[in-house]
C-alpha cells in the first residue's frame, strides 16, 4: 500500500483505554493532602479553606442557579471567542501557508501585532467597545489567533515536498492534493495550536470578566472577594481549571481519532 493511499485510509472510531484515568491521580492526591491540612489546623481557613468547605459553597450556588448561570456565560464566551479567532487564524495560516504572495502580503503585519501582548490592550479594547460581550469576545477571538496561525502555517510549510511530488506523479489535481495529502500531513501541527489556544483562551476570559464584567466565572470570583468568600473565589479557579483540562482533554480525543493513521498517535 502506497503511502497516498495510506493516508486516505478510513479511520476506525476507538474508545479510550482505561489506564487514561492514571492522569487523575495526581490531582486526586493534591486533594487529599489539602483536605487533610486543613482538617488538621496546618492550614488555616482564612488563607484557604479545605476542599469540602469549596464543595459546600459549590453546592450552594448550584442549587440557587447561580453557578451553572456563570459557567454558561463564560463557556459561551469562551467558546464564541474561539471560533471567531480560531476561524480567521486557521484561513490566515492556509492561505499564507499555500500561497508565497499571500504570505508576502500579510505575514510581516501579523508578525508585528504578534508581538504586542494582546492582553495590553484591554484599556483599549474597553474604549473601542465598553464593558460588553464584544469587548471579551476581541480579546478572546484575539488571543487565540496567533498559535492557530502559527502552527497551521508551519504545518503546510512543513509537509514532505517528495509526498507532495507523489501525489502529483499520481495524477492528483489541486485540490485533491490538499485534502489528501497537504492538509493530512499539516494536521499535527493545527492540533498543537489548538491546544496551545485552549490555554490561553481561558487565560485571556479570566483577565477579562475581573476586569470589566457583570457575569461568569470572573466577575462571581470578584463579587466573592469583595465579601471575603474565599471559598466562592477559590471554587472559581477550580472550575477554571476543570473547564481548561476538559477542553484539552477533548482536544487531544480528537487528535487521536483525527490522526490515529499517524505513526506518532497509534497505540501499541
Amino acid at each position: 500500500m502506497s503511502l497516498v493511499e495510506t493516508l486516505a485510509r478510513p479511520r476506525a472510531w476507538r474508545l479510550p483505554r482505561p489506564d487514561g484515568l492514571i492522569q487523575w491521580i495526581v490531582p486526586l492526591l493534591i486533594i487529599l493532602v489539602w483536605q487533610a491540612a486543613c482538617s488538621l489546623g496546618f492550614v488555616s481557613a482564612r488563607v484557604l479553606p479545605a476542599p469540602s468547605d469549596v464543595l459546600v459553597a459549590g453546592w450552594k450556588l448550584l442549587q440557587s442557579g447561580e453557578l451553572v448561570r456563570n459557567i454558561w456565560v463564560s463557556f459561551w464566551r469562551a467558546s464564541v471567542g474561539f471560533a471567531i479567532g480560531g476561524s480567521i487564524g486557521f484561513a490566515f495560516g492556509l492561505a499564507n501557508g499555500l500561497s508565497s504572495l499571500s504570505a508576502k502580503l500579510s505575514d510581516t503585519t501579523l508578525q508585528m501585532v504578534r508581538n504586542v501582548p494582546h492582553l495590553a490592550l484591554i484599556p483599549l479594547v474597553i474604549l473601542w467597545f465598553g464593558i460588553d460581550e464584544e469587548a471579551k469576545l476581541f480579546l478572546v477571538a484575539l488571543g487565540v489567533f496567533f498559535p492557530i496561525y502559527l502552527n497551521t502555517l508551519h504545518g503546510i510549510r512543513s509537509v514532505d515536498p517528495q509526498l507532495i511530488e507523489m501525489g502529483r506523479i499520481y495524477g492528483m489535481s489541486n485540490v485533491e492534493l490538499f485534502r489528501r495529502v497537504i492538509f493530512p500531513g499539516a494536521l499535527p501541527s493545527v492540533f498543537v495550536g489548538v491546544r496551545f489556544a485552549l490555554g490561553i483562551m481561558w487565560l485571556t476570559l479570566i483577565v477579562a470578566e475581573t476586569i470589566a464584567a457583570s457575569s461568569g466565572l470572573g466577575y462571581m470570583a470578584m463579587q466573592a472577594r469583595e465579601f471575603m468568600l474565599i471559598d466562592v473565589v477559590v471554587l472559581s479557579i477550580l472550575i477554571y481549571a476543570l473547564l481548561g483540562k476538559l477542553a484539552d482533554s477533548a482536544s487531544r480525543l480528537l487528535e487521536r481519532q483525527t490522526l490515529s493513521w499517524h505513526p506518532a498517535f497509534q497505540r501499541s
